[in-house]
């Protein structure tokens, strides 16, 4: 993959204004100077973890290495990871908010998809092919079953089953897992059909959505088309997919660069700084790192910025290095300024009116692995208190949604 400089005069004539942060009540809209394209050929697997990475972690564990040993194990005894637990597919997967009223097949589907990138996981690690096996259970049962996704979170839950279909998919497709081609193609006809129209046109919900939640909404729905397009070798899928994110993700994490108001992302709608501040209930930005979703609670701020993470470590996968550029940036300010409060700094008042959301707590926050890796080990970037949080949190587990394991995948994983 490369990056193509869209060097637009306009662009061009508007960043030193921009770069000196002047007062405006006009919003600034995500305006991104690089535009990607997918590579010739997809790398295989891919999504989040790649074949280095894999091997890594393989031979971590035969030494019995830590923290991988004890992350390895954690995730065998994870019930997801049961030998005995079986495949549950809905024809048609009906979620309302919080997976509820109505609530058919949400759990089920999310946590099939989460117990097939477990088994995957294990079959690579161990060789084993009893977890390759109950790995491809899970993917053809919901092949042969799944016709829809419908109610109002749709997008969100087809984006965080999505992402980890394809984790799951790309490890066991190509490590010869035994995987039959015609099951395979049903696997892609369903990830074609079912779920990549569901999430690839985004949605105009808050940024965890997109990213895959309302701003979460957007990070998480992309994250998952990523990785279906990479499995799906849809390279047209796949720009449309980055063009999005990299839209979206500079409005989820403020930074101080971007001026007295965080940035919004042409799909928002917003035609002042007031109302970006009222939709994110802060209204003043001193600090690096605030989240578009830092005043509702961490839980959903650590989806999107999980999110983030996810897509930045796949784009990278695949040949664009996003951890040095803007996004990255964000990410490591968005943990550092979140993980602050969680190892007890107290609430200026200036932030969300002096009370944040923390019920949670650390536990609810296990999505620092990813960006940790990436950001502190390889580019050597100091993050002190996300590496507290990191090493209070592990072996960091699934959450049941959308992010497993990721001590085990990624705890100072220097493979690439």
């Amino acid at each position: 993959m490369y990056l193509r400089l869209g060097l637009l005069s306009l662009t061009c004539s508007l960043l030193p204004l921009l770069a000196q942060g002047l007062p405006t009540e006009s919003p600034t809209e995500t305006s991104h100077a690089l535009y990607p394209r997918a590579p010739a050929t997809f790398t295989h697997p891919g999504v989040l973890v790649n074949r280095a990475q894999l091997d890594f972690i393989k031979a971590k564990v035969a030494a019995k290495a830590q923290p991988w040993y004890s992350a390895y194990n954690a995730m065998l005894a994870d019930s997801l990871a049961s030998s005995t637990r079986s495949p549950s597919p809905f024809e048609t997967v009906a979620c309302g908010s919080m997976s509820k009223d109505p609530g058919d097949g949400c759990h089920e589907e999310r946590e099939d998809a989460l117990a097939a990138y477990a088994n995957a996981l294990a079959w690579y690690i161990s060789g084993t092919q009893s977890y390759a096996s109950k790995a491809i259970s899970y993917m053809n049962a919901w092949a042969r079953k799944i016709k829809d996704h419908t109610a109002s979170n749709a997008p969100l839950q087809t984006g965080w089953s999505g992402a980890s279909w394809a984790r799951a998919a790309e490890i066991i497709r190509y490590t010869n897992a035994g995987w039959s081609s015609s099951d395979i193609t049903a696997f892609e006809n369903m990830l074609r059909n079912v779920y990549l129209p569901e999430i690839i046109g985004g949605s105009n919900k808050n940024g965890n959505w997109e990213l895959g939640n309302i701003p979460m909404f957007h990070t998480i729905m992309m994250e998952a088309a990523q990785g279906i397009s990479i499995f799906l070798n849809d390279a047209s899928s796949y720009d449309k997919a980055m063009s999005k994110f990299l839209d979206r993700a500079p409005a989820y994490v403020y930074l101080t660069s971007d001026g007295p108001c965080p940035k919004s992302a042409p799909i928002d709608g917003f035609t002042s700084c007031s109302q970006i501040k009222d939709d994110w209930k802060q209204y003043s930005f001193p600090e690096n790192g605030i989240a578009q979703e830092t005043c509702r609670d961490f839980v959903h701020t650590g989806y999107g910025i999980s999110s983030m993470s996810h897509v930045a470590e796949t784009s990278k996968i695949q040949g664009t290095d996003l951890w040095t550029t803007e996004v990255g940036t964000r990410v490591r300010y968005g943990l550092g300024f979140h993980s602050q409060f969680l190892l007890g700094a107290s609430v200026p008042s200036w932030l969300c009116g002096g009370k944040l959301d923390l019920s949670g707590g650390k536990s609810d926050f296990q999505i620092t692995e990813v960006g940790y890796n990436a950001l502190n080990n390889r580019l050597g970037i100091s993050m002190p208190n996300t590496g507290t949080l990191t090493q209070q949190n592990r072996p960091a587990r699934g959450n049941n949604l959308f992010v497993g394991w990721e001590t085990l995948t990624h705890a100072s994983n220097s493979a690439f």
